[in-house]
């Protein structure tokens, strides 16, 4: 198929969808209804311009307090981190990473709120706060940057600071924190018994298809039941029964010696090509946890790495309930878990695998939420059936069944013995599947005001401009466009807008198309490749670049984070734009970030007044000998990720 094709079938598709989409939406709620919830929430801003100071620029009338950042104690009981002496080497020490277990923890990425008091609902809450992973070159001093560059410099450092790995791991996974305003700033309370940290090294449950199967058994766990930690935590969600999703990511950076590994002559070659479609290939890993640990050294531990890359639950309200990982729903670089309740009353929760041609997936439970019995629902996600999209040219789309059958798609021959190793191998079998690559699907969110779901991909440098064959997760794949990924080498991602027949996410297909490009808005419309001729989308380009976690405001208006490069080389920061109505797709900037930092979070209290994001990695691009960045604490200060608020100075919704 030809660029010229894959063009004409796009723009086809996007000037005739309008009437079907319109129809759809109707059975979601009435037009009017929409237009009058939209028109009680106008974005009325004046929308600010792209910066590239190390502060936080907002539009006129709106403050931000800095909530709480990493290494702020979370109880009486440790003191706060002295990040004065991180530069002299404060955090090599034991009693570093023992204070860091009931510390704020390091690069805040997904945040959710749970409200405690039905009455104050939108001024006292907890947030759950993912922490992705920590910049050792920006905690220890004379550690260098690790990624691609010198493993042994990696391996002899951690010899001759061994205590650091408790650090990092302490640093890694998930924040619990109770937050409150009064009437001046949000602040979080050092307190609250709600107060926590899931760490690298807290124990988890596992449950689902795959607890207990022989590729999750460890020397530690013969059972395969449980497993020490969660980290590479990026986005997340929430349930309708009130717990929190969080989602692993890229795991791949923290096991080594998978040289060691692929070398034994007694491998299972079905394990060796699950690693391998992971890309798990490093010697000594960026973090070289391994040196310290066994269980992240593949040669002694091969099945360690099967027990991560799964979507964490976390009950935010009950800090004596362990966390559970929910092997129904996958394992991949999970950016997100999006849950929405089906017309049918199942429970669909929406994923995106962050990778290079990787897949978008839903997960659709067996059972139905039982909104009266809360505790009914506490399992409801470890039975259901996992889908990968595929998109046609014509607009149109399928959700493909992750199940295994002897005499299916999925079965031994396509090298799948049971539906554990489906799972745990997912993106092998939404290969064999035949779904569509995309570029880097991060955040997929249903909008809980109309029911379409919003695809976000980042980007992708390696697709090109022409269908040809290259490799890529060690397989073989056309790296050309494709009709929901239309550009060759797309620097500055889009987003799709995704609508389930007859607006019910259980259903099995659905209807798409590009909502915006992202680039320089002075390049007009989004073109596939730079190397064909002038054929173009029907959607300008819009002036952002590398959309990363989205969320949605009262009046279903799209808010975009994002995490890269920008138009211009501006820092990253926070984007609005209606998706209906005469404005729809067009961009305004709302606030800007400090230098190097990537924003995240993007979730409101339930009245709208309050907007909280991450600011995670501020000065990513310098060391401690040379900063790039002061935030938030200015001066000569090191660096610091940490959660922000944002309001009104005199009240009032955002954005209005």
């Amino acid at each position: 198929m030809t660029q010229s094709y894959i063009g004409f079938l796009i723009e086809q598709c996007l000037s005739r969808r309008g009437l079907l989409h319109s129809a759809l939406l109707a059975t979601a709620l009435p037009l009017a209804s929409l237009q009058s919830r939209a028109a009680t929430h106008s974005l009325g801003f004046k929308s600010i311009t792209g910066s590239k100071e190390d502060r936080i620029i907002l539009p006129e009338g709106y403050v931000y307090d800095v909530l709480i950042r990493w290494g702020e104690a979370l109880s009486h009981r440790v003191p706060d981190m002295d990040a004065t002496g991180i530069q002299k080497g404060g955090l090599l020490t034991a009693d570093a990473a023992l204070n860091q277990l009931q510390q704020f923890g390091s690069n805040c990425d997904a945040i959710h709120f749970f409200q405690l008091n039905a009455a104050i609902k939108s001024t006292q809450g907890v947030l759950c706060i993912n922490n992705e992973y920590t910049n050792d070159w920006l905690m220890y001093a004379g550690r260098k940057q690790a990624f691609g560059n010198d493993p042994q410099h990696v391996r002899d450092y951690i010899l001759q600071h061994p205590s650091i790995v408790a650090m990092s791991k302490a640093a890694h996974g998930i924040s619990v924190v109770e937050v409150q305003r009064d009437h001046g700033p949000w602040r979080y309370l050092k307190s609250s018994k709600y107060n926590r940290r899931v760490t690298a090294s807290t124990l988890i449950e596992i449950k689902g298809p795959a607890r207990g199967y022989a590729w999750l058994k460890t020397q530690a766990d013969p059972t395969g039941t449980q497993v020490s930690g969660t980290f590479g935590n990026c986005a997340g969600g929430r349930t309708p029964w009130g717990t929190y999703l969080s989602a692993e990511e890229n795991i791949q950076d923290y096991f080594g010696n998978f040289a060691g590994f692929y070398a034994r002559k007694k491998n299972d070659s079905a394990v060796m090509a699950a690693h391998q479609r992971w890309r798990m290939w490093s010697d000594v890993s960026p973090y070289g946890w391994e040196v310290m640990d066994q269980r992240f050294d593949a040669s002694l531990e091969p099945n360690e790495a099967f027990r991560f890359g799964w979507i964490v639950e976390v009950d935010p309200l009950n800090p004596h309930k362990p966390p559970v990982k929910r092997t129904a729903l996958g394992r991949f670089a999970h950016e997100a878990a999006s849950p929405i309740v089906a017309a049918n009353g199942k429970v669909a929760v929406y994923m995106g695998d962050d990778d290079k041609f990787e897949y978008v997936y839903k997960f659709v439970s067996a059972q139905r939420f039982d909104a009266k019995h809360p505790a009914a629902n506490a399992d409801l996600l470890d039975q259901g059936i996992l889908y990968a999209a595929r998109f046609d040219a014509n607009g149109r789309g399928e959700w493909l069944p992750l199940v295994y059958s002897s005499d299916g798609p999925l079965n031994a021959e396509k090298g799948f013995r049971n539906q554990a190793e489906v799972l745990i191998n997912a993106r092998a079998a939404a290969d064999v599947l035949g779904a569509t690559m995309m570029d880097r699907p991060e955040d997929v969110e249903p909008n809980p005001l109309t029911g379409k779901v919003y695809i976000v991909c980042t980007r992708n440098e390696s697709r090109a401009d022409q269908n040809v064959q290259g490799t890529y997760g060690h397989r073989k794949i056309d790296v050309g466009p494709n009709a929901a990924n239309p550009r060759g080498k797309n620097v500055w991602g889009h987003i799709i807008e995704l609508t389930e027949n007859n607006n019910d996410h259980s259903a099995v297909k659905f209807s798409w198309e590009v909502l915006l490009m992202g680039g320089d808005s002075s390049a007009g419309s989004a073109r596939q490749s730079e190397n064909t001729e002038d054929v173009k989308t029907d959607h300008p380009v819009s002036a952002i670049g590398s959309p990363d976690n989205i969320g949605f405001d009262a009046a279903g208006n799209l808010w975009i984070v994002t995490d890269g490069p920008q138009p211009e080389n501006n820092n990253n920061g926070c984007f609005v734009c209606p998706v209906m109505g005469p404005q729809r797709g067009v961009i305004k900037q709302f606030m800007s970030a400090p230098v190097d930092a990537e924003v995240c979070g993007c979730v409101f209290t339930p009245d709208n007044e309050t907007l909280f994001l991450s600011i995670q990695h501020p000065g990513e691009g310098g060391t401690l000998d040379n900063l790039s960045s002061h935030w938030p604490d200015g001066g000569n200060a090191v660096p610091r990720s940490s959660v922000i608020a944002i309001r009104k100075k005199d009240g009032g919704v955002i954005g209005s």
